[in-house]
């Protein structure tokens, strides 16, 4: 069984991304995604970090809620307009 807390920072961890808060701030603010585009879509995704997102959203576990509110977040210059 999985215990890993799922919080965006140890989602961030578990992409192989810096995962202080500094770093995450800056990350979404650089990575914004137009609203046609799928989170898992983005081109600055590897290989292994988009199976990761897209196999968390299909199984719709604890790492899904995580993933969905970094999505949003990707796409909160989107829906602003």
């Amino acid at each position: 069984m999985d215990t890993t807390e799922s919080r965006m920072t140890n989602l961030f961890e578990q992409l192989g991304l810096d995962s202080s808060p500094e770093a995450i701030a800056a990350f979404i603010r650089a990575h914004q995604l137009p609203g046609d585009v799928t989170l898992a879509e983005a081109t600055y995704w590897s290989d292994a970090q988009r199976q990761f997102l897209r196999e968390e959203l299909k199984e719709d576990a604890d790492w899904a809620i995580v993933v969905d509110e970094l999505n949003e977040a990707l796409h909160a210059d989107a829906t602003a307009r």
